[in-house]
């Protein structure tokens, strides 16, 4: 008979629309489950594959305004998903970059949990949250700060509620062992490379397309614009995108939020994407590449993994990394491949991308939860059938994935 899944996302809303939703998709595409999350507005929005799918939600489907932002409930968030009741299943998946893994698991359940970032607010990111809460001072400040501090201790314990961690790229992987000690798979999200067009004749602008939030550096970009006197394309909209606007010379566009088929068409025409956040993995980045197009990206996090440098890899390139988070890095990056462009080959670069596509996913992903499958069901046979195997294939975790482990960092 086969298992029972249940997967477990944090919160599904039309303004979620990023790569752990891509993931969450592709796994119901792979595998009959339940899904179950903290709010669901989603099941109720006829313009998503989810519309009329039965979707287990928790007490926090009934706050008010939860639907346009959770995060305001964050104190509650891990005591709602310890309340999802997933007994009957035999697998529990989790898809988690908040609280998804710690849902709480039987003895007897395998639970995986494909990680797409630890709690980026309870650990990298702590001092940017009370900077832009303005809570880093007084009182609130005090309180805000032992919420934090108590709510990453919560993060380590649930972390080892998971039997197995898949990360969605060894910079990630190596954010796991950091914050909780766990090693990690590493399976690359799924990116739709038969949604783009390879198009090997480009025209003369550069491209970003980014929400307009503080660590994208979209404005260090149009610095580095202003003085390079190159056109750029800005796609986007956020809470900079003002201070964008006033800094932005005549010869940068800025056209806030656009339709799909107006970012791939200037995807496809651009002769570089422009990209300079670090990424846990970055989706953006290869979908520029599927179009042929090349990147120029900040050489940290994901880009790291899903872009080859001009400079290591020569004809196989796909496109420019620079080193640091400055306007001169760049400025110096963008001045190298207006030398050196002619080496970077649209084709290649495809080619490059479509190891990045959701057929690679499904392949790696449902070769993995086998795997896993299998290690559990051992762990749990009876003590006759566990003393045929070897010592070292008890009660061991997994260092399989894409037949590599990941670099651990203390």
């Amino acid at each position: 008979m086969s298992p029972s899944y249940a997967l477990v996302h944090e919160w599904l809303t039309p303004q979620a629309t990023g790569g752990s939703e891509l993931v969450v998709e592709a796994i119901l595409g792979q595998i009959e489950a339940d899904l179950y999350a903290l709010i669901d507005f989603e099941s109720t929005n006829p313009e998503s594959y989810l519309y009329g799918r039965q979707i287990g939600t928790t007490f926090l489907q009934h706050f008010p305004g939860a639907r346009n932002g959770i995060q305001k409930y964050l104190p509650f968030l891990p005591l709602a998903i310890e309340q999802l009741d997933l007994r009957q299943y035999d697998v529990l998946i989790s898809s988690s970059h908040a609280v998804a893994k710690g849902v709480l698991a039987a003895p007897h359940q395998l639970h995986l949990c494909y990680c797409h970032t630890p709690m980026r607010y309870a650990w990298d990111l702590t001092f940017d949250y009370l900077a832009r809460s303005r809570l880093g001072h007084g009182l609130p400040g005090i309180a805000t700060r032992y919420l934090l501090h108590r709510l990453r201790l919560w993060d380590v314990l649930s972390a080892h509620r998971v039997d197995y961690f898949v990360a969605n790229s060894h910079h990630t992987a190596r954010r796991i062992w950091r914050c909780y000690r766990r090693e990690a798979a590493v399976i690359y999200p799924p990116v739709n490379v038969d949604r783009f067009e390879l198009q090997t004749s480009k025209k003369d602008f550069y491209l970003v397309v980014a929400r307009l939030v503080s660590y994208k550096q979209v404005p260090l970009i149009v610095q580095a614009f202003n003085q390079l006197r190159l056109p750029l394309v800005v796609i986007g909209s956020g809470p900079e995108l003002g201070e964008i606007e006033a800094i932005a010379q005549d010869h940068i566009q800025i056209l806030g939020n656009q339709p799909n088929a107006v970012v791939e068409r200037y995807m496809a025409e651009a002769k570089a994407l422009v990209y300079a956040a670090c990424e846990d993995f970055g989706i953006t980045l290869v979908e520029a590449q599927a179009c042929g197009t090349p990147v120029i990206a900040y050489g940290a996090g994901g880009a790291a993994e899903t872009v080859k440098d001009l400079g290591l890899h020569g004809e196989a390139a796909t496109g420019l990394l620079f080193p640091e988070q400055t306007v001169a890095s760049l400025v110096e990056a963008v001045g190298r491949f207006e030398m050196a462009r002619s080496q970077l080959n649209p084709e290649t670069i495809r080619h490059h991308a479509e190891g990045f596509s959701q057929a690679v996913f499904a392949q790696r992903f449902s070769d993995y939860l086998r795997h896993c499958g299998g290690l559990h069901r051992q762990q749990h046979s009876p003590p006759q059938l566990q003393q045929q195997l070897p010592p070292d294939r008890l009660c061991q975790p997994t260092k399989a994935g894409q037949g590599q482990t990941v670099d651990r960092e203390s």
